[in-house]
C-alpha cells in the first residue's frame, strides 16, 4: 500500500507542501482561536465573579444633609437581611476611580463628590426592590446600583468574543477542507496515466482511492503537528499576567491539552476531504 501511495502521490512535489504548509498554517491559527475561546470564556467568568455579590450607594445631597443620610444609609443596611457588610469610600478612593476617566490630577476638594458607599451581598443577595424603597424614605438622595447595568453589557462582550472564535475555528476547518481538495485533486490529475495503468493490471478505484487518502492524510496530520507545535511555543512567549491571573490569553493548567486535539481533528478533516475529491476525481479518469 505505502509503495502505491508513492507512486499515486509522490513525496515531493506542489500538492504535497501545498498539504505540508496549508495544514501547519491551519493548524498555528487554530491553537490561537482555541486560546482566544478559552480565554474569552475565562475573561467572562471572572468579570461575573468580580461584580457579582456587590452593589455601590451613591448619595447625591447637600453638604449639610450628606452625613445624616449616610448614617441612614448604612443604618438601613444594618438592619437588611441579605447584605453582609458596607463601607464608606474615602475622598481619595473615589478619585482613583475617576482619575481613569479625568486623569490623576483631580481637585478633589472643589470637586461635588457624591458619598459612595460599597456594599456586599451575601449569596442570597437581599430583596433589592425593598431595599430601594426603604433607601428612598430614610434617604432621598441615595441611589442603590447592583453593578447589573455594567455586568450584563461585560458578559454579552465575552461571549460574542468567544462566538467569533469558534466562528474562526469553523472557518479554519472550512479552509483546511478546501486545502487539501485542492491538493487532491491536482496530485491525482497529474497522475492520471499511473491511475490508467493501475486501473489496467486490475485496481479498483476504492483501492487506489484508500492508498492515495491514506498518504494524503499523513502529509495533513504531519503539518498539522508541526503547527500546533510551533502554536504552542508561541503562546508560551507571551507576557505573563502573574500566577494570580486568571485571565488574559493564552491556556492555563490543563487546557494545555487542548491544542493537541488540533493535529487530529486536521487529520480527520483531511481524511474526509481526500475521500470525497478522490472518488470524484477518479469518476473523471477514463
Amino acid at each position: 500500500m505505502s509503495r502505491i501511495a508513492d507512486q499515486i502521490v509522490p513525496r515531493t512535489g506542489h500538492s504535497a507542501w501545498l498539504v505540508w504548509v496549508g495544514a501547519a498554517s491551519m493548524a498555528y491559527l487554530a491553537v490561537f482561536a482555541l486560546a482566544l475561546t478559552m480565554s474569552a470564556g475565562r475573561l467572562a467568568q471572572s468579570w461575573t465573579d468580580a461584580l457579582a455579590q456587590t452593589a455601590t450607594i451613591r448619595i447625591s445631597a447637600p453638604p449639610a444633609e450628606l452625613d445624616s443620610q449616610t448614617e441612614a444609609v448604612l443604618e438601613v443596611l444594618r438592619t437588611t437581611p441579605g447584605i453582609e457588610d458596607a463601607r464608606v469610600m474615602t475622598a481619595e478612593e473615589q478619585g482613583a476611580l475617576l482619575s481613569v476617566w479625568l486623569g490623576p490630577d483631580l481637585p478633589l476638594d472643589t470637586l461635588p463628590l457624591p458619598r459612595m458607599i460599597e456594599v456586599w451581598e451575601t449569596l442570597d443577595g437581599p430583596d433589592r426592590q425593598g431595599l430601594r424603597l426603604r433607601l428612598s424614605a430614610e434617604a432621598p438622595g441615595a441611589i442603590y446600583d447592583d453593578h447589573s447595568q455594567w455586568r450584563r453589557p461585560l458578559i454579552d462582550a465575552a461571549s460574542r468574543l468567544r462566538g467569533l472564535s469558534l466562528l474562526a475555528l469553523g472557518l479554519i476547518g472550512g479552509v483546511t477542507g478546501v486545502i487539501i481538495a485542492l491538493a487532491a485533486s491536482a496530485a491525482l490529475a497529474s497522475n492520471a496515466q499511473v491511475i490508467r495503468v493501475l486501473r489496467l493490471v486490475g485496481a479498483r478505484d476504492r483501492f487506489i482511492a484508500r492508498a492515495f487518502v491514506r498518504r494524503m492524510t499523513q502529509r495533513a496530520a504531519l503539518g498539522a503537528a508541526i503547527g500546533t507545535a510551533l502554536g504552542m511555543v508561541s503562546m508560551l512567549g507571551l507576557p505573563s499576567l502573574g500566577p494570580e491571573a486568571t485571565s488574559g490569553l493564552g491556556f492555563q493548567g490543563a487546557g494545555w491539552l487542548v491544542p493537541l486535539m488540533v493535529p487530529v481533528l486536521i487529520a480527520l478533516v483531511a481524511l474526509f476531504a481526500a475521500a470525497a475529491t478522490a472518488m470524484t476525481v477518479l469518476r473523471g479518469v477514463t
